[in-house]
């Protein structure tokens, strides 16, 4: 461990020198913008350095250099103890991404009446040319100290892709949906669909007891005098009316309020009055992951606890149909299982390789599959290329298809909690798309969700693309 000693006023002497050497990454560009809250874009984006400053590469902070001299004053030269007083710099030149630069300390001066110490700085760049000069004037330690330098908390960028944020800006630029709202008697419920209509995204139809509604709207502040309210006097009722309302096209969408998502989808999966088409009904998580370098669909978590082969067969074809609707013309979907190999004592091995062949013979349509992947090989390129795995899916999935609901739930939580991920949900195979909020989601998840299921309503409603409601459609 790096050892650390100062130096106290009487052990200095004029012309002490301290230097240190430094390269400028992008790392440290971006992780200065984000502590100094300066994010002109000349120090993140190549495009904007070489419009605005007529460079190739995107150019660090000023202040990136002129940090580097307080380091150089607080570990070396006089070191720990030392208080900063006062800096004066000159740039000559900007420092360019890759640029190293050498920093040197040298002592000018020392005023023993008030142990008040001044330095030259100077910071070269590789060659050799002057980027920045000034001096700085400290108060040297009163204290002699050595200790071991403690070890810097490793530290990572993470990058958000603003998944969401775009989704939700492309919404708004579209006609709104009308949304069956069903039992929205609590702030989470009613909150996520008044403001998912403030942004211009659904048309809300309030479906429950009017009394509990307009009462959970007062009690939160919420504006609801512009919106149609179906009066139903209980839950049971309110899933029933909701389901009716977009069974007869009324609604182009249904959301789940404060009931039991079971009672909701009871109703939904009614063979006489429901919403079932020749699909199965499966749930897909839209994930926001900050690590991974685009949107994540995880299908099925939430439905379908034992899916079978068939079953499989639909919740892919209806997780493609969504990610087509969402911009990308040939997902790559990756079937998960514990390991990359079919190995018969391992079913969900098996579904994937006859998943697989399924797709070649086009029974399943519109995507790249390739199964089994275990996870790790699924979104690491890396770890597809250690462990010899040649695949156009490998190490860049765009959906995972899980074995069954306890692997995909887990999978889902885990990356909410552990990795940070954003995560909207939407169900599919009915005839019009489910929106389930749950009242752990943040409010940009609800909307998320919302704005999910009105792009796939608008698709269904222009045209844009031809989506399957029934075998061989």
């Amino acid at each position: 461990m790096k050892t650390i000693e100062n130096k106290t006023f009487d052990e200095l002497s004029i012309g002490d020198t301290a230097t240190m050497t430094r390269a400028l990454t992008r790392d440290d560009a971006e992780m200065f913008a984000v502590l100094s809250s300066d994010y002109n874009p000349t120090h993140l984006d190549d495009e904007w350095a070489s419009r605005l400053l007529k460079s190739q590469k995107i150019s660090g902070h000023g202040m990136w250099g002129g940090s580097l001299f307080s380091a150089l004053l607080g570990n070396e030269l006089p070191g720990p103890g030392s208080v900063y007083k006062k800096q004066d710099l000159v740039f000559h030149r900007a420092v360019e991404l890759g640029d190293t630069l050498t920093l040197t300390l040298t002592l000018k001066e020392k005023d023993a009446a008030t142990q008040h110490l001044v330095f030259t700085c100077e910071a070269l760049n590789q060659k050799g040319e002057l980027v920045i000069e000034g001096t700085a004037e400290v108060l040297a330690p009163t204290e002699k100290v050595t200790f071991d330098a403690s070890a810097l908390p490793e530290v990572h960028l993470r990058h958000r892709h603003h998944v969401f944020e775009n989704l939700i800006a492309k919404v708004k630029e579209t006609p709104s949906v009308k949304v069956a709202v069903c039992h929205p008697c609590d702030e989470v419920s009613l909150g996520g669909a008044v403001e998912a209509a403030r942004l211009g995204m659904i048309e809300p139809v309030l479906v429950g007891p009017s009394d509990k509604i307009k009462a959970t709207a007062e009690q939160y502040g919420y504006d609801i005098s512009g919106y149609e309210i179906v009066d139903v006097e209980h839950s049971h009722g309110a899933a029933e009316t909701s389901v009716a309302l977009c069974r007869s096209g009324v609604c182009e969408a249904l959301m789940k309020g404060s009931l039991h998502t079971d009672e909701l989808m009871h109703e939904v999966a009614r063979r006489d009055t429901g919403l079932r088409t020749g699909r199965r009904i499966s749930h897909i998580f839209v994930m926001d992951v900050p690590t991974y370098p685009k949107p994540l669909y995880i299908t099925d978590a939430a439905i379908n606890i034992y899916p079978t082969l068939e079953d499989k067969v639909d919740i892919a074809q209806n997780c493609i149909d969504l990610v087509q609707v969402m911009g990308v013309e040939k997902p790559l979907v990756a079937i998960l299982s514990a390991v990359e190999t079919v190995y018969p004592k391992i079913q969900s091995t098996l579904d994937a390789a006859a998943l697989c062949k399924m797709a070649d013979r086009g029974q399943i349509t519109g995507a790249i599959l390739d199964g089994p992947l275990a996870f790790d090989n699924a979104i690491s390129a890396e770890a597809a290329r250690i462990k010899k795995i040649s695949s156009p899916v490998a190490g860049q999935a765009d959906i995972l298809l899980v074995p069954d609901l306890e692997a995909g739930n887990m999978l889902a939580k885990q990356l909410s909690y552990l990795a940070e991920a954003d995560a909207a949900g939407i169900v599919l195979g009915a005839r019009v798309p489910i929106i389930l909020t749950s009242r752990a989601d943040s409010a940009k998840a609800r909307l998320a969700s919302c704005a999910v299921a009105a792009l796939y309503a608008q698709a269904r409603r222009t045209g844009q693309k031809k989506l399957m409601t029934g075998k061989g459609a």
